[in-house]
């Protein structure tokens, strides 16, 4: 009995020195001390509080596993020159921190948080204003990036950055951030097993999510507004689009959603609101397009001949100026179950299914495809007159691209079946995307 107690007064003794010693602690730093310094002199475990005030710092520089804390949002600015938090270690949090003002420049991708590396960090509640690229991760795994502000104010696509950033990564959080005013909101390439969810990227110049050979990602309840490009995905496979928004993405150039090279895919509930074009398929095999909303769009869908094996199903079509547009007169795609506000035809069983086909291409799209300069004719008597003679006697749009069982009322939109696996955490707050950006 006496034996144990003294091993137990040991080890207590042990946890003692070790605390004493500098084990876990908390280092405070406070306006006219420096970050830099503090961060180069803690040890893995400390928890580093930076209280309130202005710090001019930049090349800041984490190697250990450390907690970098902001109390009450203090002000990092980098006064223009490189980078000014990069992390090199597992497990690091920066949180509560508002940083301003990187380094830009043409050779190097300055960012106000870079985590290169690395796994488990964690990124959290920042204010990020008027850097090259907000949040950067790199060569790093299972790491979580959410409830930022990210805005800048970016003016041409070379002379700016990306809002959020990832390169070559696995199985990264993203949730709950609001991203403006960079050359694209969110960025992906060669990421996977990754979600992206509950964000708002908003008014880049380029587009709110680009992301390109990255496999095996989600992407569910985030909006996508008056982007300059929309949103594009390309050259990949198997992902998941999941109750989005695609609103208000003009431009001759600009898509809700431009689909290209991909395979094996699908695009679930999403709502696409005033787009020049809903989504544009380029390239697309095996993708399964099912209870989305297009409406007031420009185009809604446009797909190329090349795409081959999809399925669009269950979706509304209303007030489009183009509900579907094509280059090619054959079709190798299904078109079934659809609502279109533009089907003239009848149900006499009763059942809600039209008991003719609708051909959702016009005569008028196939014209303007070819000749743009056609538009002027819109909602002229001619063109009714092309869409009657084309629909009694089909010559050029594709006789097999027709939906066989129209629905005569609109589709309700309901919550994805569980067979694809779609995790569902807190739903977007739209009151928080309405105040976004509140940086003072």
């Amino acid at each position: 009995m006496k034996k144990r107690f003294l091993i137990l007064l040991a080890f207590t003794l042990i946890l003692n020195l070790n605390n004493n010693s500098g084990f876990s602690k908390d280092i405070i730093v406070t306006e006219g001390m420096s970050i830099k310094d503090a961060v180069g002199s803690s040890s893995s475990g400390d928890k580093i509080i930076v209280k309130q005030g202005i710090y001019y710092e930049s090349g800041i520089e984490i190697t250990k596993k450390i907690e970098l804390i902001g109390e009450n949002y203090p002000l990092i600015d980098g006064g223009f020159h490189g980078e000014i938090i990069t992390a090199r270690a597992d497990g690091v949090v920066i949180k509560g921190l508002r940083i301003q003002n990187t380094g830009i420049s043409s050779m190097k991708d300055n960012a106000a948080i870079k985590i290169e590396n690395s796994k488990g960090c964690i990124i959290q509640s920042n204010k990020l204003l008027n850097n090259y690229f907000g949040i950067y991760l790199a060569g790093s795994k299972k790491c979580t990036v959410l409830y930022n502000e990210i805005m800048s104010n970016a003016v041409t696509e070379s002379s700016s950055g990306n809002g959020i950033h990832l390169w070559k990564c696995d199985s990264i959080s993203i949730r709950n951030n609001f991203i403006s005013g960079h050359r694209d909101g969110i960025y992906f390439e060669f990421v996977t097993n990754s979600r992206v969810e509950n964000n708002s990227s908003y008014k880049n110049i380029r587009y709110g999510l680009h992301f390109m050979f990255s496999n095996g990602d989600d992407y569910e309840n985030n909006v996508f507004s008056e982007n300059g490009a929309g949103v594009a995905v390309m050259y990949t496979k198997n992902v998941k689009m999941i109750n989005n928004s695609f609103e208000n993405n003009w431009g001759s150039s600009a898509y809700g959603l431009l689909l290209k090279d991909i395979t094996d895919s699908y695009i679930y509930n999403n709502k696409f609101y005033k787009n020049t074009v809903g989504i544009y398929a380029e390239g697309v095999t095996r993708v399964k397009i099912t209870r989305n909303s297009f409406t007031e769009n420009g185009y809604a869908l446009k797909i190329l001949g090349n795409c081959t094996e999809d399925t669009v199903s269950e979706n509304n079509f209303s007030s489009n100026t183009f509900d579907v547009a094509t280059n090619s007169s054959r079709n190798v795609n299904i078109f079934t179950g659809n609502y279109w506000d533009k089907y003239g035809g009848y149900d006499l069983d009763k059942d809600g299914i039209g008991d003719v086909q609708y051909r959702p291409v016009s005569m008028f799209s196939m014209i303007v495809e070819e000749t743009p300069e056609a538009l002027f004719l819109l909602r002229s008597f001619v063109v009714d007159l092309l869409d009657i003679a084309e629909k009694v006697a089909p010559v050029f749009i594709p006789e097999t691209l027709a939906d066989d069982k129209p629905r005569m009322e609109e589709i309700q939109q309901t919550s994805p079946p569980e067979s694809i696996n779609i995790l569902r955490d807190t739903p977007r707050s739209d009151a928080r995307r309405n105040n976004i950006f509140n940086l003072k």
